[in-house]
């Protein structure tokens, strides 16, 4: 077995790791106990047994934290990578892994209260499972005879709502569910109500119902709970938590959201004399309908007479008029058919019209043409190509040839005036006029000496 020794004064004690573990454990719990940390959130984990495994990391280090589920389920809210947090905890050591780590019971966000910031988690949360939807939120029914109420039985809350329910429709059946609406016990006490409500189908429309309050007050209808117990109600639910100002989630998952409980009172049913109006304006609108059936029922009778005569008349006249019909019917497919007839000895007189047409032969005569002056152009081309090619070697000889190719060496011509070509100092006495040719050019000049060179 693997084991640690530790030198002291007094001699060495040897350790086994288990007995070490557990030491160091007792000696962290001892000399730091409950501890408070901040650091930001990162590697979330939440296993199948429900405990969170993070780490809480700053710019420097990091430190492994556990957050077993029977303190996760009391979190405001559920840790999450990337917030910054203050964790309340003590330090353990994990034995299996010989691993010191924070054994977490309380989370707060910081910069930014952890009410709120488990408000908004919850509501993005349900908003993404739809449970906010409009398409699923129910209309409440038009005259409940039966409404269930759950809220606390002591207080103003239930007393102003039975006030308006009695005053507005005496006789209404009404039943209250006592719940704890606010402490420990209370979100189980609520969920409760509404489950009862659900299952037993004796209510028509049921009221959430409470008081004014801070925010910690009003959490019990924040939990994820409430808000699945009342969006699994099989009956619609009407919300009525607080003050106008304040909303909680089970607000958005209701079928409707009352400002306060008097409202959702209010809200739930009309008054008895608004319905007892109703009820006046069906009467007369009946008794109105029913004078004017009778009323038609009599004259029909009267006019029976004279309908039965004109039943016979109208069946004569019909006879004739779907004769006419049929008549009309064969005199339009007759028409129809010779029409037709006429239109195809057309198209084919106009097809050999346009066989006999001179324009057609002038076309094709005009692309012969232009196909042969394409052949003729093509031949001269190459005939062209041909003589050009036998041409350029005698050119190139002639080139060769040519005396000019001399004046490129740096000879010239000399001719007199009058185009003589000067071979002899004697065709060119003194003082004649000389134009003399060169290789790019030419120049003109005057005789001013002249040497005789001997035959040699």
């Amino acid at each position: 077995m693997e084991q640690i020794a530790l030198q002291w004064d007094s001699g060495p004690q040897v350790y086994t790791v288990s007995e070490f573990t557990e030491t160091l454990r007792q000696l962290l719990d001892e000399e730091f106990g409950t501890l408070w940390i901040s650091g930001e959130i990162s590697g979330t984990k939440l296993a199948a047994s429900g405990h969170y495994y993070f780490t809480l990391k700053d710019a420097e280090a990091q430190l492994k934290a556990v957050c077993f589920k029977g303190t996760a389920r009391y979190l405001k809210f559920k840790p999450r990578d990337g917030v910054a947090v203050i964790a309340r905890g003590r330090l353990d050591v994990y034995p299996g892994r010989g691993d010191y780590q924070l054994i977490v019971d309380a989370l707060e966000p910081q910069g930014y209260g952890a009410l709120q910031f488990a408000f908004e988690q919850l509501k993005k949360k349900l908003a993404m499972e739809g449970l906010f939807d409009a398409a699923r939120k129910r209309p409440l029914p038009k005259l409940p005879a039966r409404i269930g109420l759950v809220t606390s039985p002591s207080g103003a809350v239930i007393q102003d709502m039975l006030n308006i329910l009695g005053r507005r429709f005496p006789g209404l059946h009404i039943r209250l569910y006592p719940a704890t609406v606010q402490g420990e016990g209370s979100v189980e006490a609520v969920c409760r109500g509404i489950d009862y409500f659900s299952r037993s189908g004796w209510a028509q429309v049921v009221i959430v119902a409470r008081g004014g309050g801070s925010l910690e007050d009003l959490w019990t209808f924040n939990e994820e709970a409430v808000a699945r117990a009342i969006h699994a109600c099989s009956v619609p639910v009407i919300s009525a938590i607080g003050h106008e100002t304040d909303f909680t989630i089970a607000d958005f998952v209701a079928d409707l959201r009352a400002p306060t409980p008097s409202a959702a009172a209010e809200m739930a049913i009309c008054t008895r004399d608004e319905l007892l109006e109703r009820i006046a304006v069906c009467e007369r609108k009946l008794a109105h309908s029913a004078r004017f059936r009778i009323t038609q029922a009599a004259r029909r009778l009267h006019e029976s007479g004279v309908e039965r005569a004109m039943a016979v008349l109208q069946r004569g006249m019909g006879r004739r008029a779907q004769r006419l019909d049929e008549l009309d019917y064969r005199l339009r497919d007759a028409m129809r058919a010779g029409i037709a007839r006429r239109k195809r000895a057309l198209e084919t007189a106009v097809a050999r019209h346009a066989r006999q047409d001179v324009r057609l032969r002038f076309a094709q005569t005009r692309h012969r043409l232009e196909t042969a002056q394409r052949a003729l152009v093509e031949s001269a081309r190459r005939l062209v190509m041909r003589a050009g090619g036998r041409l350029a070697p005698i050119a190139a000889h002639l080139t060769q040839l040519s005396p000019l190719r001399i004046l490129d060496r740096g000879y010239a011509l000399v001719r007199t005036a009058d185009g003589r070509l000067v071979k002899s100092p004697v065709d060119a006495p003194l003082g004649t006029h000389v134009e003399i040719r060169l290789a790019d050019g030419g120049v003109s000049a005057r005789v001013t000496r002249s040497d005789v060179t001997p035959n040699r």
